[in-house]
């Protein structure tokens, strides 16, 4: 009868232990499950916002819009600071929030610029806000830095990319040098242009048609004519890289990613040091075939003289 009753009791002591067991692994789960939803709640935080690291109180923008007047609309310092919210800029000059870059979005239009059939969203340089009469020399010196990308572009009818120049060195002639030869405007052609072209970086620049030339003639438009260009190795396609732009009296030197160097220093150079120059860059898109257009993100912009 001992026995009985201790075996009764045996027994409902192992069913009481594992009852409670059983509700402490339930309550442990529990706990468990909470942490974890507790720590995803946590991990789930607001994306920051990320700026470009560009100041433009030194640029303004020319943009693939026409005014009234039928003129690509440009804005100037200090409206340009406050880009972001100019109505007629956000389509075609916009802040990447996520990348912290500044979008450069160009198309096709009926808004171009004098002596050309294509149109751009690019910014130039002015070394006095809202003044296109302050530039500099080959002599001066001048350094660009630009960290960009190709955030996308359309394909021809041959399947290949569109290209568009990402940057460059334009020309200009002084006041007397416009009167000089006779000229109704103060445009030089550009000494150098670099392509974003089917992901890869070409850099173009010009050559005196004859060397033996000298001021006035080399002043005139059509005393220079398009080096053979030159393709860098590296493919960037649509990931970031970097381009620095280094120029000085007589030699000309542009970097891509602080790798592959091309070297400009010869007597078209050094005879374009007659000339006054400002660096642009943007997207200066290289087609008018219809539905086509390309973004250019620049993450950073810096020059210095």
């Amino acid at each position: 009868m001992k026995n009985f009753r201790r075996n009764i009791l045996l027994i409902g002591l192992i069913a009481f232990l594992s009852v409670n067991a059983t509700s402490q692994n339930k309550k442990s789960s529990v706990t468990e499950s909470d942490v974890k939803t507790e720590k995803k709640k946590k991990k789930k935080k607001k994306k920051k916002v990320k700026l470009p690291n560009i100041d433009l109180s030194h640029w303004k923008v020319t943009l693939p819009v026409a005014n009234e007047e039928g003129k690509p609309i440009e804005i100037s310092p200090p409206e340009i600071l406050d880009f972001a919210n100019i109505e007629v800029a956000k389509p075609y000059m916009y802040i990447d929030s996520t990348r912290g870059a500044i979008v450069f979005h160009a198309m096709p239009t009926d808004s171009k610029t004098r002596n050309t059939k294509y149109t751009r969203s690019e910014l130039r340089e002015q070394m006095v806000p809202g003044d296109n009469n302050t530039n500099w020399t080959f002599a001066d010196g001048a350094y660009m830095r630009g960290k960009l990308a190709m955030d996308a572009s359309t394909r021809g009818s041959d399947g290949k990319y569109h290209r568009t120049i990402i940057m460059q060195i334009h020309g200009r002639l002084t006041n007397e040098q416009r009167d000089l030869i006779g000229e109704d405007d103060n445009n030089a052609p550009p000494i150098l242009k670099i392509y974003w072209d089917k992901g890869k970086i070409r850099v173009k620049t010009k050559v005196l048609k004859n060397i033996n030339a000298t001021v006035p003639a080399i002043l005139h438009e059509d005393a220079w004519g398009d080096d053979d260009g030159f393709n860098f190795e590296e493919e960037v396609g649509f990931s970031k890289f970097t381009l620095e732009v280094k120029v000085s009296d007589g030699k000309m030197v542009i970097i891509l990613n602080k790798n592959e160097y091309k070297v400009y220093e010869n007597v078209h150079i050094r005879k374009w040091g007659v000339f006054e120059n400002y660096f642009k860059a943007g997207n200066y898109f290289q087609t008018r075939d219809k539905g086509a257009f390309s973004k250019v993100r620049y993450y950073e912009l810096e020059v210095s003289h």
